[in-house]
């Protein structure tokens, strides 16, 4: 039975089959609340209507009139709050592209279902559901000049979580990925995407940079004297890229708090690498000439993948989460993340698959030869005094997984 029986769910196909069977469908697995529609107008009438709107939206892409895809837009320009699940017998890589166009909507999408629908795929799909957050007052990106930005750096609100990495093959915890986090006095916590942007462009962002690298090796370095050894990972801008200081102020830094270089793991954005490449060209190879680690990140959705990788000294490569999650049942991705994977072993990079976000990711890694995987299957984002009971804990998960794999 379901665990959200009461989300209102509205049905949207033109085929009165299909709203029938769907509906029996969902009322079998528990949900008390469906709706249908049979075409995009009478759809966006119950949007509207604040009593009644949908919180799912099940919607087939091919209907006459309004299709699915022109259906999406219409949501936008509606201000639809709510998910979508995609229903078509279209194949696999045109569901893809209809997934992407969703997201790039900033719509929720909790997956697709190819017809004929199985009870089992529309009953996983619709647990994915949860209540929104509840949200700050402040619209994403809205609300924060840059000189209350610069005084949340002064007076350290800024503060880095840290995302595991694992061995894909022993289980063995690896590093860590610093992501900072402003810890807002009223607002809580403010994630980077609503203001990394307005560093960049009001240039403190290599204050800013400085204040997450020192703060992370500080706490490496605590971690390695309660016998913990770590890489930590520190995410790069192009700002920092430009300022031919940089790698004095890494190396200095590093130094300071008694961490090796080869600790140490710089992940740069490789779509930030497409302007003029003369200056961070210069700058990461003198840090990789200082024995710092080059990452490449998000690679697969920038531009000039394969020149980056000819003309910069990266040491690893991180595929991206777009590419990873779902790998195990999509075509498309599985071909893409084998391919950067073989492209990367031929360049002998180390290689970290990002979005590790199930069971079923975890699994697909085994045996493709990846070396680390990151995700929120192993962990999300933790404060730096969650990170040794963390691993201790996930010792034990793994020790108990492999007691539990059958042998061969």
């Amino acid at each position: 039975m379901s665990t959200n029986p009461g989300v209102r769910i509205l049905v949207l196909d033109d085929e009165p089959f299909m709203l029938k069977l769907l509906a029996r469908l969902l009322t079998n697995l528990g949900f008390t609340d469906v709706a249908t529609c049979d075409n995009g107008h009478a759809a966006l009438e119950r949007v509207d209507d604040a009593v009644h709107m949908p919180q799912l939206i099940l919607c087939d892409l091919n209907m006459p009139g309004m299709d699915g895809i022109e259906f999406v837009r219409k949501l936008v320009e509606h201000r639809y709050a709510g998910s979508l699940i995609l229903v078509s017998g279209e194949d696999e890589r045109t569901l893809q592209s209809a997934r992407t166009l969703v997201q790039a909507h900033h719509i929720e999408v909790l997956g697709s279902l190819q017809k004929p629908v199985l009870p089992q795929a529309l009953h996983q799909l619709v647990e994915r559901w949860v209540p929104p957050a509840r949200a700050t007052t402040r619209a994403p990106g809205r609300g924060y000049v840059v000189e209350r930005l610069a005084q949340a750096i002064r007076t350290g609100e800024l503060v880095n979580y840290y995302q595991p990495k694992v061995s894909v093959a022993t289980g063995e915890v690896m590093g860590v990925e610093a992501l900072v986090r402003w810890i807002h006095p009223q607002d809580g916590m403010v994630f980077p995407d609503q203001f990394i942007g307005m560093a960049e462009a009001h240039g403190l962002i290599d204050t800013l940079t400085q204040v997450v690298l020192t703060t992370a090796l500080r706490d490496n370095a605590a971690w390695e004297r309660q016998g913990l050894k770590l890489k930590v990972a520190v995410n790069v801008s192009m700002g920092n890229l430009t300022a031919l200081e940089f790698p004095e102020q890494t190396t200095s830094a590093a130094a300071a708090a008694g961490v090796a270089p080869q600790s140490i793991v710089l992940e740069v954005t490789e779509s930030q690498l497409m302007m003029d490449l003369r200056a961070p060209l210069e700058i990461l190879t003198r840090l990789r000439m200082r024995r710092f680690t080059l990452s490449i990140d998000d690679f697969g959705t920038g531009h000039s993948s394969l020149a980056q990788l000819r003309d910069v000294p990266f040491d690893q490569l991180k595929i991206d989460r777009s590419f990873v999650h779902g790998a195990h049942h999509n075509e498309t991705l599985r071909a893409i993340f084998f391919a950067s994977l073989r492209l990367a072993k031929e360049l002998g990079m180390e290689v970290v698959a990002e979005g590790v976000e199930d069971a079923d990711d975890w699994a697909f890694l085994q045996g493709t030869g990846c070396d680390l995987a990151q995700g929120y299957y192993i962990a999300r984002p933790m404060p730096e005094d969650r990170v040794l009971k963390w691993v201790a804990d996930w010792r034990l998960r793994w020790s108990a997984e492999q007691r539990g794999r059958p042998s061969v």
